[in-house]
């Protein structure tokens, strides 16, 4: 087999022609000439059973009889472009005379003719021409479609993705990334809903810290309370944390919700440990500066009640109980360095963590004294003074 010359295309194969004719003689014709070279050839004897035949088939090139009763050859050329389903389609107009004709076929939109008696060679170089620049056109159409549906479809991901972005922004606000990151691709945030949990609250700030606000200039105090932020919110999220809010030296975290938390005293307790560590760098540096600040912690178990609070624009995520309340009151009562937990913070935690209880506390605002237990440090270590 030769295979064809460089820049010419190969020669199109399967070519789906409709002959149009009302005598028979010339249908059988076509298809005496067509059929043998490959054209695939359906004929009809009117205009009519042509344009049946065009709703419910694929054709490339039409050979439209002009000489027909009832229905014409323009007639039916004329319909045949007024349809724009088939307003694309070659239509090649076999006619029985010259100029006049062929001026009212190309009126009514006929794409070529041919004369009677045709050439045979000549009628299939137009057929296979037409059907080439048919098929050109159905390519360009079906690209067109494909590219429509794709630019829906990428406008459809962007938009998804420009809508999880926005609910990944606002749910890392108060949750670790990991965990964001999997409420945005479950598409669950059912857990925004008030509920109620049983969750260990952990509370934080600086010794010292209202009196140097009073005494320092903004810039420093900001300086110091970025610092201090970045050092805590990392360890928050590194311990899959839910963070509720900062509020100046103020830090607010709680473990067992959303995502459930089995060992959530003992993570508590681990990174109130680690953050007591990264202050204790950070106070030393301000010490440095001239500014005396100590850090203390407080954490408690218990039921809260927990959801989304705030307004359009500005939501948070909260917990409400006492719970939060005594974790606020032990962080308080903590000297610097003290961690000091609740009883059944206490009773969460192994022997690989050395505590000391301190007996009955009266803290504010709790109706009665709490026992309460400071947590001097892991594997029977002591935390140096």
């Amino acid at each position: 087999m030769t295979a064809p010359a460089e820049g010419v295309p190969p020669p199109l194969t399967g070519v789906r022609v409709l002959v149009v004719d009302d005598l028979e003689q010339n249908r059988k014709l076509m298809h005496a000439v067509l059929e043998p070279h490959g054209f695939v050839v359906r004929s009809e004897a009117s205009g009519a059973d042509a344009l049946a035949a065009l709703a419910e088939c694929v054709v490339d090139v039409v050979l439209l009889d002009v000489l027909m009763p009832v229905m014409d050859g323009y007639d039916t050329c004329a319909r045949i472009k007024a349809d724009p389903r088939t307003a694309m389609l070659p239509v090649v107009m076999v006619t029985a005379s010259g100029t006049r004709q062929r001026l009212r076929a190309l009126e009514v939109g006929a794409d070529d003719f041919v004369t009677k008696p045709f050439d045979q060679a000549e009628l299939m170089a137009r057929v296979r021409s037409l059907a080439r620049v048919k098929r050109l056109h159905d390519t360009v159409v079906e690209q067109t479609v494909a590219l429509e549906r794709w630019n829906a479809e990428l406008e459809s991901r962007v938009a998804e993705q420009v809508a999880d972005l926005e609910r990944l922004s606002r749910l890392r606000r108060f949750l670790s990334p990991q965990i964001a990151g999997l409420i945005v691709e479950s598409g669950d945030e059912s857990f925004l809903e008030s509920h109620r949990r049983d969750i260990t609250t952990v509370f934080t700030d600086l010794r010292g810290f209202t009196a140097f606000a009073e005494t320092s200039e903004p810039e420093e105090t900001m300086s110091v309370l970025r610092d201090y932020h970045a050092a805590l919110g990392e360890l928050v999220f590194a311990y899959e944390g839910t963070l509720e809010h900062f509020a100046g030296d103020g830090l607010m975290v709680f473990f067992n919700d959303p995502p459930p938390c089995a060992d959530a005293p003992e993570r508590a307790v681990r990174m109130a440990l680690e953050m007591r560590d990264r202050v204790d760098e950070l106070a030393a540096h301000w010490r440095r500066q001239g500014h005396d600040l100590g850090f203390g912690v407080g954490i408690a178990q218990g039921y809260a009640t927990l959801g989304r609070v705030g307004f359009e624009g500005r939501w948070d995520y909260a917990a409400i109980g006492t719970v939060t309340n005594v974790a606020a009151r032990l962080c308080a009562a903590a000297a610097t360095r003290q961690v000091l937990i609740s009883p059944r913070v206490r009773a969460g935690l192994d022997d690989r963590f050395e505590t000391r209880s301190l007996g009955p506390v009266e803290l504010r605002g709790i109706s009665r004294p709490l026992e309460v237990h400071e947590v001097i440090g892991t594997n029977g270590q002591e935390a140096p003074p």
